[in-house]
């Protein structure tokens, strides 16, 4: 069954976005999208549990060209609060 995102998301024009390298970051990844109203679809989400470490099965997210911006702007203030708490003694 199909998620309301992933319902609306069918009709519009859907680019990559980012490419997670853990399941925990593609939940934060999700999470974010959806806490901003941005629809979103994951291809390969169970395959890559399935057999972790293939990039070819790697799964990626996708969000619609017109939000593209946004959901950019988003990831980067996220990868950029978990650089500055890695950073941290």
């Amino acid at each position: 069954m199909l998620s309301r995102h992933e319902r609306g998301a069918r009709r519009m024009s859907m680019i990559r976005l980012t490419e997670p390298q853990s399941m925990g970051e593609l939940a934060m990844i999700t999470s974010l999208l959806e806490g901003s109203g941005i629809a979103y679809m994951v291809q390969n989400e169970h395959v890559s549990s399935l057999y972790p470490g293939l990039p070819i099965l790697n799964s990626y997210v996708m969000v619609d060209e017109s939000d593209q911006i946004r959901a950019e702007v988003l990831l980067s203030r996220l990868r950029l609060a978990v650089r500055d708490v890695s950073a941290q003694p």
